[in-house]
Parts: structure tokens; C-alpha cells; sequence
């Protein structure tokens, strides 16, 4: 998978934190039963998302696109828009707005120079490319436990569109401290199910969540997590929406904060061989082009 925050970081961004992984193996869970089945489909709900799942883990594995895009963060109070250009090395990302308005020349200036040093940065790259693919491995983990972890309920359908509830699956056994979380979450998903996509993950935290008695860290009751996935390109689908608010000592994904709100648009694929230098001169030369509408912006 390309080094950008994938789609299993993204959903279970609100949900794990890094901690060291317990040694004990895990306990096999009894099958989750099968939900009530309004909307007449075959299966239960709970076998939809393992299908599901299966096609993201699949996605995370074989999709080797790169593409630019534009980045809305807020961080430190101001909502700052990046360029994202996405290479096998490293992503370069460049400031060009904050709070919605486009930066002064100087301001510019001085966002272009640190993307221009990261360009000739090694030890940030590699560094950044460590962080982003530790955590790729450990969400890979913690999403092939979703079928398992939560008992789902068919609560809807719309077009393409399937929503489902979910609650924790007391049959679960978490097998590290990571996992534990789920045992405190409850929400809502939504599946396409003509592409066998995740389209939205989202919920709370019904109470603390502690580890090693607190002593490692704990998760507030209350925190919330909001994501939103949508297709950009034939049969690639990207995070549009991310919404985290999420309380605690323990540390988090590296890649993502516990109190962030990203919403990603313009996508355009970008050749798969782009060096980080040539990312930037990229991203230079379309910030110069006028931006065109897209759809679900």
C-alpha cells in the first residue's frame, strides 16, 4: 500500500493505541451470531463485514497507485490545506492555505523552502515511511479482527448502501492490549455492497478503557471517531473524512493525532515511479492551475 493513511488506519484510528503487543496468542471466538435480517439479504450482517474486510485487506495489499490530493487539517487551532503528492519514498506535502485563504508570498515562500529540504531529506523520509508503515502493520492487524470483535445489525439500506449497527461481541478474546478497545465501542457502518467497500465507520466509547490497570494508558469514555471513504478513481477508493475526538494518556497511531479533523479532495493520479523532488515540482505546477470542481466536495 502507498505511504499515505490507509483505510485501516483511518477506521481504527479512534480505537488502538500504541502499546506493546501482548505475547500470548490469541483465543479463538466462538462464531459471532447471525443478526436479524430486515432488507432480505442473504447472510448475516456479521458475514457481510468479514467479505468486506477481506476486499479491504485485499486493496491494502495490491494497490500500488500514487496519487495527489489536497489535505484539510486543522492543527493548532487554524485549518491548514496541504498539497499531498504521494511517491514510493515518501509523501511531500506543501502548505498552500490557511483558514481557507490562500498563504502571503512570504508565508508561501517559506512553506515551499521546508517541502523543498524534506526533498533532499533522507532522514525525514525514512522516518516518515517507519512511522506510516508500523502503523500500516498493526491497523492491517486490528481490521481483520472487525467480523470477530463486533456483532453488526442490519439497520438500512440505500441504493449501493447498506448500514449496519454495531456493538461489542462478548464472545470476543482480545489478543493484545490494542484489541481491548473494542470491547468499549459501539456505532455505526456502512457498506457498499456492489463493490464491497467500507463508505463510513463510526461511533464512541461507551466507557474508559484502561490498560494494564492504567498504568499504560486508558481512553476516556465519550471519545468519538467519524470516517468516510469514497471511490476516486475505478476501483480505488481513498479517505474523504476523518473526525477524531478521542481523550486519554496512551499513545496513538504516530501518524494521526487523538484530536484531528482531515477532509481530503481533488484526487489525481500521479505516475507510480515520481521521485520526492519531482512530487514538488508537481505540486508547484498545479497549484498554478486553476482547481476544478469535484464531485462530493
Amino acid at each position: 500500500m502507498v505511504l499515505r493513511t490507509s483505510i485501516a488506519t483511518a477506521l481504527l484510528i479512534g480505537l488502538a493505541v500504541s502499546l506493546p503487543a501482548q505475547k500470548t496468542p490469541a483465543k479463538p471466538s466462538p462464531a459471532s451470531p447471525a443478526s436479524k435480517n430486515p432488507g432480505g439479504q442473504i447472510g448475516s450482517a456479521n458475514e457481510l463485514v468479514r467479505t468486506t474486510v477481506q476486499n479491504e485487506l485485499k486493496a491494502i495489499d495490491d494497490d500500488h497507485t500514487h496519487w495527489m490530493y489536497e489535505s484539510e487539517t486543522r492543527k493548532n487551532g487554524a485549518m491548514v490545506t496541504e498539497q499531498i503528492v504521494e511517491t514510493p519514498h515518501a509523501n511531500l506535502e506543501r502548505v498552500i492555505a490557511k483558514d481557507g485563504k490562500p498563504l502571503s508570498p512570504d508565508e508561501q515562500r517559506q512553506a515551499d523552502d521546508k517541502a523543498q529540504k524534506f526533498t533532499t531529506d533522507t532522514d525525514a523520509q525514512q522516518k516518515q515511511r517507519h512511522d506510516l508503515d508500523a502503523d500500516a502493520k498493526k491497523t492491517h492487524d486490528l481490521l481483520a479482527m472487525l467480523p470477530d470483535a463486533l456483532t453488526y445489525t442490519y439497520a438500512g439500506r440505500q441504493g449501493s448502501n447498506t448500514k449496519l449497527t454495531f456493538k461489542p461481541n462478548p464472545s470476543f478474546h482480545p489478543p493484545s492490549h490494542e484489541a481491548k478497545v473494542f470491547a468499549a465501542m459501539e456505532g455505526q457502518m456502512v457498506i457498499n455492497t456492489k463493490e464491497h467497500r467500507l463508505v463510513e465507520f463510526s461511533g464512541h466509547l461507551m466507557h474508559d478503557v484502561k490498560f494494564g490497570g492504567g498504568i499504560l494508558g486508558d481512553l476516556q469514555q465519550g471519545g468519538t471517531f467519524n470516517v468516510h471513504q469514497q471511490e476516486v478513481g475505478p476501483g480505488h477508493w481513498e479517505i474523504s473524512l476523518l473526525d477524531v475526538n478521542i481523550k486519554g494518556k496512551a499513545l496513538l497511531f504516530k501518524t494521526i493525532n487523538e484530536q484531528q479533523h482531515e477532509k481530503d479532495s481533488h484526487f489525481k493520479r500521479v505516475p507510480d515511479n515520481l521521485t520526492v523532488a519531482q512530487a514538488y515540482d508537481l505540486a508547484k505546477k498545479q497549484q498554478a492551475e486553476p482547481a476544478k470542481p469535484q464531485s462530493g466536495d
